[in-house]
């Protein structure tokens, strides 16, 4: 199933994606997607509904991030072999591993902001997965029980915070508007195979990223059961996995966000986000 959240930031009810493509209202179903809510057992249920039977969403309606009440945002650095080759950095021995902070969560169409004093915008196309329960010390071949959905995440970051401030990449990765998540949340039963998935980014309509899930070093199982001997991870927090070959950081002569530019993203499955970038706003 693809269930997204809809409305206006902060007031966002629960909806799923029919057959047709149209957005129902979930609400009298389930309160959100957050918390045991998330559990994959709770969401299969779900599927048991007559779409057709359940409201329409307003036409045109605002689509937040598919998940909410997530309290870790961890991100996984040079994890495509291709990438890691454009950055001319070795392959890694183990995952590298970086948070995000859950404050820069938005929807995926909403705009992305400019931080203050920041001038190296950059994007990256992601797929992330959602905890669906409480997961600790997590075995590779159980991961898949422990994993509500996969997601579209733009991984926007500013590279001059990220690679000049004197360390820890969060900076660069953490700024309000600087995660949008979604359209949809897709549900592992629907995505059977998420390493074989075709990914790309444009900007103002000019490919920028063109790639795929298959050149992922390290396997989304093999993450989850990584991530979980360091820390516990509970439902609604989001791993997102790394990017493939195409950053502006690393095109010569570099290339970063302005205001009035427009992201694209799309992963084979998972939808399509679009942003718009803006000024900084006080």
């Amino acid at each position: 199933m693809k269930f997204v959240r809809f409305g206006a930031a902060g007031h966002e009810k629960p909806g799923v994606v029919d057959a047709d493509g149209a957005i129902r209202d979930l609400s009298d179903h389930i309160a959100d997607f957050s918390g045991e809510n998330l559990d994959p057992k709770r969401l299969a249920a779900l599927s048991k509904l007559d779409l057709k039977s359940l409201p329409l969403t307003p036409a045109g309606v605002r689509l937040g991030p598919p998940v909410a009440g997530t309290r870790n945002f961890v991100a996984i650095g040079l994890n495509y072999a291709d990438h890691a080759k454009e950055t001319g950095q070795e392959l890694p021995a183990e995952p590298i591993l970086f948070n995000k902070a859950a404050t820069c969560i938005c929807g995926p169409n909403d705009d992305v902001m400019y931080p203050k004093n920041s001038d190296r915008m950059d994007w990256e196309c992601e797929i992330a997965f959602v905890i669906g329960r409480r997961a600790r010390y997590v075995e590779e071949a159980a991961a898949l029980d422990y994993i509500a959905g996969y997601c579209i995440c733009n991984d926007v970051s500013e590279r001059r915070f990220q690679v000049k401030r004197n360390g820890q990449w969060v900076k660069g990765k953490s700024a309000e508007t600087f995660g949008p998540i979604g359209p949809w949340l897709v549900t592992t039963d629907e995505l059977t195979d998420p390493h074989n998935l075709a990914m790309s980014l444009d900007v103002n309509g000019a490919v920028k990223q063109s790639g795929s899930t298959s050149t992922m070093i390290f396997s989304i199982p093999k993450l989850l059961a990584y991530v979980t001997e360091f820390m516990v991870l509970e439902p609604g927090d989001i791993i997102t996995t790394g990017t493939p070959p195409g950053v502006g950081s690393a095109k010569k002569p570099p290339e970063y966000l302005k205001a009035g530019d427009v992201m694209t993203l799309r992963i084979e499955g998972l939808g399509e986000q679009r942003q718009t970038v803006v000024a900084f706003n006080g």
